[in-house]
């Protein structure tokens, strides 16, 4: 893994100071314009002026951010999408210039290319490729991809020919130091800026954003998630994911099979490759629901450029290739109880149970007044709940609009800040469903949502039934133990080693006879209910009556013994 700092040891060079000073240069002045208008007019009466021109000056930073950006390449366009996407902490004048900022540049001559492949395979490409063409197929800020040929011997070996050759911007390590060193200079500035710092951790942000920046630039690492991708759908007949030339890979230069087929929003290729459109769109989404839900593993970047339709010969007549696996996801198993719920409660339209879930999965500071939050996700579920992309289309803007702005404001009020892997839930959640909207206007994703909404409350009833049957084994544990327990008490005070007399004891005697009583209606309402819950599966009408009996004991087991 490359270095997270700049080394002080190695002086920029003309160049990088150059580039650091302009980033720099920036972010200071839009920071003194917005001290000037955020933070001091305010203070000498002049709040109604800053209000006024909020909405300009905010489109006017965002339009210099974008030219910045394309200008200078490197980690700033990544760093504009990844501002495009944080709705929790930009306003959305921001967030809408940014976001039709694309990671496409021109392309690095090929004489630059060849020599960086070559240094980094330690041979001649002609050695290395049987043909490579010099043109490339894509050209982004971190790198560019060229088709080629396999080696024969290495076409042998590894059953391949057709593959696909990306190669790191030569001086891309040194363009990425220096951009997030400036980057974490902008962060130390605006964690003394109380309006950002009370909102938001922006050391923690960018270092969040230079963590995922450094695994794509770290080809290996790429290639190492495409493996376990594919291992994660091992079987599946929906899902390809091409092979890695590891002879041919480094950490600069990665092979992997050329899986080009039909791009997946390509409407009329798959319409005449004989491929329903509106067939593959559930498809697509059940793969990327399985990803999230299932492996905990997850395609962070499923744009339509990342995902082929591949005609095969099997029973469906398609399958769905990923490529592209610098950018994935990793849910951590203590995000996944909340995003369990949250799906939950999504499905279910319960907005206070999704604040609740928000909660747990820690985006909301325990300080939170989350009433507003509440009532807003109530009205945006009684309103649009449910509704596919064709029914939204058939509100009237204005109401779309007005509640989006309504909403919009509540969220950024509130002190919360989502994690770097819950922002790439986020974010794949809405290019899946973006995806799908493309191949059919009609598609519903809460369609595709539901039946693993529907299968995570089974498995939180299966849970619930689990930990029950665990009670029921402690209480039945301690009801056998109870009666060798009384029994030594009562040799204790007959061998005189107790004073009977000793009203605590009396108290406590008492306390155990009505504890045996409670442990034994406890074990019987465990009992019933385990097994109507059982049972209800094959027979609901006893099943149901036996767990509606099962809360008199519950009753008993609660109440008696509360009395003195």
């Amino acid at each position: 893994m490359p270095s997270t700092e700049l080394r002080r040891d190695a002086p920029l060079t003309g160049t990088a100071r150059s580039r650091y000073r302009r980033i720099l240069r920036f972010a200071a002045l839009n920071l003194a314009v917005t001290w000037w208008f955020e933070l001091l007019l305010p203070r000498i009466g002049l709040r109604r002026i800053a209000a006024r021109t909020r909405s300009r000056r905010m489109q006017r930073l965002a339009r210099r951010f974008h030219d910045l950006a394309v200008d200078l390449g490197g980690l700033m366009i990544k760093v504009g999408q990844y501002m495009s996407s944080r709705l929790d902490v930009l306003p959305p004048e921001i967030t809408k210039e940014l976001e039709g900022l694309q990671d496409e540049v021109p392309p690095v001559p090929f004489g630059q290319i060849r020599a960086l492949a070559e240094a980094q395979l330690h041979l001649p490409l002609g050695r290395a490729f049987a043909a490579i063409d010099e043109q490339p197929v894509a050209a982004a800020s971190l790198g560019q991809a060229h088709r080629a040929r396999l080696a024969p011997e290495d076409a042998e070996q590894t059953g391949l020919d057709a593959v696909m050759v990306k190669v790191q911007r030569p001086g891309i390590d040194t363009i990425v130091d220096v951009d997030l060193a400036a980057l974490r200079r902008v962060g130390r500035w605006l964690s003394h800026v109380r309006i950002v710092s009370d909102r938001v951790d922006m050391p923690q942000l960018v270092e969040e954003f230079a963590v995922t920046s450094l695994e794509e630039v770290d080809y290996l690492h790429e290639a190492a998630s495409s493996v376990r991708f594919a291992e994660d759908f091992a079987g599946d007949d929906r899902v390809a994911v091409p092979e890695v030339v590891w002879e041919s890979s480094t950490r600069k230069v990665l092979t992997l099979e050329d899986v080009t087929a039909i791009k997946i929003t390509d409407h009329d290729a798959l319409v005449a490759a004989g491929i329903d459109p509106a067939e593959v769109a559930p498809v697509f989404a059940a793969v990327m629901f399985d990803q999230l839900f299932e492996h905990g593993f997850f395609h962070a970047d499923p744009h339509p450029g990342n995902i082929f339709v591949t005609p095969t010969d099997g029973e469906r007549g398609w399958r769905l290739t990923f490529i592209d696996f610098g950018m994935m996801g990793e849910i951590p198993a203590s995000t996944r109880t909340g995003l369990r719920k949250l799906l939950i409660a999504a499905a279910s339209r319960n907005g206070k149970g999704l604040v609740d879930a928000i909660g747990d999965v820690g985006i909301l500071l325990p300080t939170a007044d989350t009433s507003e939050l509440e009532h807003a996700m109530t009205q945006l579920f009684a309103r649009f709940g449910g509704m596919g992309f064709a029914e939204l289309r058939e509100v009237d803007q204005r109401e779309f609009f007005e509640f989006s702005e309504q909403f919009g404001e509540t969220i950024r009020a509130l002190p919360l800040q989502l994690p770097e892997h819950f922002l790439l839930v986020i974010r794949a959640v809405s290019l899946t469903s973006g995806v799908c909207s493309a191949l059919d206007p009609q598609f519903n994703i809460w369609d595709s949502v539901e039946p693993y909404a529907q299968k995570l409350i089974r498995d939180e009833r299966g849970n619930i039934v689990q930990d029950l049957a665990q009670q029921a084994v402690d209480v039945a544990r301690s009801t056998l133990q109870l009666p060798r327990r009384l029994n030594e008490l009562t040799n204790r005070i007959e061998s005189g080693s107790v004073v009977a007399a000793n009203p605590v004891l009396e108290r406590r005697v008492a306390r155990l006879e009505r504890q045996s009583g409670r442990v034994v209606s406890a074990l019987l309402f465990a009992a019933l209910l385990i097994t109507g819950a059982v049972l209800r599966t094959d027979l609901a009408t006893f099943g149901t009556v036996l767990m509606s009996i099962s809360v008199l004991p519950l009753l008993h087991a609660l109440l008696s013994g509360r009395r003195r």
